[in-house]
């Protein structure tokens, strides 16, 4: 049975789904809405968002996660996507500018070209100590 929706009269998201912003929607369900990009990164991205309006993925209720990515996935295949990112970040410094949950299915067209989601990957090396320490923290957690 699904968490009841909130939403929020200020966000832009919320506006979008009620319709009093228009967007160009490709799926909808009771729990979740997709829809076009206005500012693309790529021909074909897409935002797929819960109908309930958390700003972090963590404060979302977990049967609207379980039916975002079934509809990511719809979209990558209607598109015929061999190649493409699903991003969602959480909070501001972690690049999040609207404080909605949503994902994003960008397609990455062409190998090499800056079309699509462009990153660097600066990869950290930690050695076995501190990586087992960190293994046994998490671990106790979950």
């Amino acid at each position: 049975m699904a968490t009841v929706a909130k939403s929020l009269a200020s966000c832009i998201f919320c506006r979008i789904m009620k319709g009093e912003i228009p967007s160009f929607k490709l799926i909808e369900t009771e729990l979740s809405y997709s829809f076009l990009d206005v500012g693309p990164l790529a021909r074909g991205h897409t935002l797929v968002i819960p109908k309930y309006h958390a700003e972090k993925m963590h404060e979302l209720p977990d049967e609207y996660l379980n039916d975002i990515m079934p509809i990511a996935k719809k979209i990558a295949l209607a598109q015929g996507l061999e190649n493409y990112n699903i991003l969602q970040n959480n909070g501001r410094i972690a690049h999040q500018v609207v404080p909605h949950v949503h994902f994003h299915v960008i397609p990455k067209l062409v190998d090499g070209d800056t079309e699509g989601l462009v990153i660097g990957w600066p990869a950290q090396s930690l050695d076995k100590g501190e990586l087992k320490k960190l293994h046994e923290e998490l671990s106790k957690k979950l």
